[in-house]
C-alpha cells in the first residue's frame, strides 16, 4: 500500500494551489484527477490580486504571467448593442504595468501588493502542472478517481481506481484534501449537502478561435464585451481565441443548437470561426453545509459553486488552498494543535458565505440590465440613438462593482476564528473598497518601504513578527521556539508602515493574515502562541 502524507483529490487549479502551497513547505502530496488531461473547459478568466500576491509567494507568479494576456493589455469593460453595431458604455481598467505604478503611487496599504491578471484556466492549469511536475515532492496522476476512503485517529485510507484500465490502488495518507469539484465524491462521502440556489439561468459556452480582429476588436481592445442580447464575450489572448456565454431563450433545446450560428447571432455578423469547445451549462449559488472533519477537509468548488460574476470561484478557492496547506503542513510537522484543522471550516466559510452572497448581486445586476434592454437601441435613427443614451445612463448608474468589488478580495477577514487572537472593535467593511488594518483576523496590508522593497516579500514562510519598536521580541521569539513554532522576526523602522499597521507588533501568519497585534509584549506569551497554533 502506497503511503504519502497527502492525498490531494482533483488537479484543478484549486488542487493544483494546494499542492504549491504544500511542496513550498517540504510536504510530499500526491495529487489524482479523474480526467485523463488538464481541463479543456475555459471556466474563468482573470486570477485577482490576491490570489497573485499568493503565487508570488510561492515564487511562481512571473512565470504565470509569462503564459497570460501580455501585460500591456488593458483589462477594459464595455458594453455594446451587439459588435457589428454601437458601444453603450466602458469601464477602462489598466494594464499590469500601469496598475504596477498606481500601486507603488498609493502607498498607503489599500492597494494589493499584484495586479489582476488576465488568462483562461485552459492555460492556468498547465502551467501549474508544469511547475509542480519539475518538484520532487508531488507525485500527479490524470485518470484516477476516488472510490472511497475511511478515517480513523491515525491517518486515511482511500481507494483509488484508474478509469481506463480498471485498476484498484488503496492509498494511506495522513491527511486528505478534497478539491474534486461540484459534484466532489470527497463531500458526499463526509456526508454534507449543497444549499442554495440551482441552475439559475440556462446559458450556452462557445470556445473558438478566428482572425476576425475587425469585429471582435471593432471598438478597440477589451477584456470583455458584454451585449443585452449577445451575452458576454470574453477575449482569452486579445489575438483569436475567444469565448461567449449567452443565456438561451426560453424553449430552447440546448442539443439543437448551432454553436457557430450562436456566435453569428449574438455578435451581429458573420466571420471565420473554429469552434474549439461547445456546451451548454447552468450556474449555482451553493454552500457546503460543512467544509470537511477529522482528517479529510475540502476546498474550491467542492464546498461552494458561485456564478462566474465576480471571478470568486476559483480565486475563493485559491484562498481556501493556501488555508488548507499551511495548516496541513502545520499539523504534519507536529507543531500545529488539535484545534488548527477545525479553524478551517471556522475561517473559510463565512468566507464562502460571503463571497457567494456578492456573486449573486453582481448577478442581479447583470439581470436588471437585461431587463431594461429596449429593441430601439439597434436602430440607426433620432429614435434608436435616444434609446441608445438612456440605456447608457442606466448601464454608467448601476456601474461595474463585479470588477471592482476590492473590499471582497482583499477584505477577507475571520470573525471568529479559534487560531486568532481576536478584538471586539472590528473596522468597517465595504464591498468595493478595501479599508487597511491589522485588526486580527483581516489580511496584513502591502506596503512599498522607503527603500522600494515590498513588506510582504520580507515575509518569512511560517510566521513573521512585525516589529516598529527598539523592544523586545523576545517573550515571543521564546515561547514560539518552545513550541517548535517556526518564527521570523522582521525589523521595520518606517513611520508611513507604522501608521497603517497600528501597533508595535503585529504577528503575521503563513497566509500574510493577522494573528494578533499589540504595543508591548502579551504577559502570557504562550498562550498566544498556543492559540494561533491551534492548541
Amino acid at each position: 500500500m502506497l503511503d504519502v502524507p497527502v492525498l490531494i483529490v482533483g488537479a484543478g487549479p484549486v488542487g493544483l494551489a494546494t499542492a504549491l502551497e504544500l511542496q513550498f513547505r517540504g510536504i510530499p502530496a500526491l495529487v489524482i484527477e479523474r480526467n485523463p488531461g488538464t481541463t479543456r473547459h475555459p471556466k474563468m478568466d482573470v486570477t485577482n490580486g490576491r490570489s497573485m500576491e499568493h503565487f508570488r509567494r510561492l515564487g511562481v507568479a512571473d512565470r504565470i504571467r509569462d503564459a497570460a494576456v501580455p501585460r500591456e493589455n488593458c483589462m477594459d469593460v464595455s458594453w455594446v448593442t451587439r459588435l457589428n453595431e454601437w458601444e453603450l458604455a466602458r469601464f477602462p481598467y489598466p494594464d499590469v504595468n500601469s496598475w504596477r505604478d498606481r500601486i507603488r503611487a498609493n502607498n498607503d496599504g489599500s492597494q494589493p501588493l499584484e495586479p489582476n491578471m488576465r488568462l483562461s484556466q485552459v492555460v492556468l492549469e498547465p502551467v501549474l502542472r508544469d511547475i509542480l511536475l519539475e518538484s520532487p515532492l508531488v507525485h500527479l496522476r490524470f485518470g484516477w478517481r476516488l472510490d472511497s476512503f475511511v478515517q480513523d485517529a491515525d491517518g486515511v485510507t482511500a481507494t483509488l481506481r484508474e478509469i481506463s484500465t480498471d485498476t484498484i490502488e488503496h492509498v494511506r495518507c495522513s491527511l486528505l484534501a478534497g478539491c474534486d469539484g461540484g459534484s466532489s465524491a470527497v463531500r458526499e462521502s463526509l456526508g454534507f449537502a449543497l444549499h442554495g440556489r440551482f441552475s439559475i439561468a440556462p446559458f450556452y459556452m462557445v470556445h473558438f478561435r478566428s482572425p476576425a480582429k475587425d469585429l471582435l476588436q471593432r471598438f478597440g481592445i477589451a477584456w470583455h464585451y458584454q451585449s443585452p442580447v449577445g451575452g458576454t464575450l470574453i477575449a482569452q489572448d486579445d489575438d483569436q481565441t475567444f469565448t461567449l456565454h449567452n443565456i438561451l431563450a426560453d424553449g430552447v433545446d440546448p442539443a439543437g443548437v448551432d454553436p457557430k450560428q450562436l456566435v453569428f447571432e449574438s455578435l451581429g455578423a458573420e466571420f471565420p470561426i473554429e469552434v474549439l469547445q461547445a456546451n451548454p451549462w447552468s450556474p449555482h449559488l451553493a454552500l457546503s453545509a460543512g467544509y470537511g472533519r477529522g482528517r479529510v477537509w475540502m476546498a474550491g468548488d467542492s464546498v461552494h459553486q458561485y456564478i462566474p460574476t465576480g471571478g470568486y470561484g476559483m480565486n475563493t478557492g485559491i484562498g481556501d488552498a493556501v488555508d488548507l496547506g499551511w495548516k496541513f503542513a502545520a499539523v504534519l510537522q507536529g507543531w500545529g494543535g488539535p484545534r488548527l484543522l477545525e479553524s478551517i471550516e471556522a475561517e473559510r466559510r463565512p468566507v464562502g458565505a460571503r463571497n457567494l452572497e456578492a456573486s449573486g448581486a453582481h448577478m442581479d445586476v447583470r439581470f436588471e440590465i437585461a431587463k431594461a434592454y429596449d429593441p430601439k437601441i439597434h436602430e440607426d435613427s433620432d429614435e434608436g440613438a435616444a434609446a441608445r443614451k438612456t440605456y447608457s445612463r442606466l448601464i454608467e448608474k448601476l456601474g461595474n462593482a463585479e470588477n471592482e468589488a476590492h473590499g471582497i478580495e482583499l477584505g477577507t477577514r475571520y470573525r471568529q476564528s479559534p487560531v486568532i487572537c481576536g478584538e471586539a472593535d472590528e473596522p468597517e467593511w465595504k464591498l468595493l473598497k478595501y479599508v487597511p488594518s491589522t485588526w486580527p483576523g483581516v489580511r496584513a496590508p502591502h506596503m512599498y518601504l522607503e527603500d522600494g522593497r515590498a513588506m510582504f516579500d520580507l515575509f518569512g514562510p511560517w510566521f513573521t513578527l512585525v516589529r516598529f519598536t527598539d523592544s523586545s521580541a523576545e517573550p515571543l521569539v521564546q515561547a514560539a521556539r518552545e513550541r517548535g513554532v517556526p518564527l521570523t522576526v522582521l525589523d521595520i523602522r518606517d513611520k508611513r508602515v507604522r501608521a497603517v499597521y497600528e501597533r508595535n507588533f503585529v504577528l503575521v501568519r503563513p497566509d500574510q493574515h493577522v494573528a494578533w497585534r499589540g504595543n508591548t509584549m502579551p504577559d502570557d506569551a504562550l498562550a498566544v502562541i498556543d492559540c494561533v497554533r491551534g492548541a
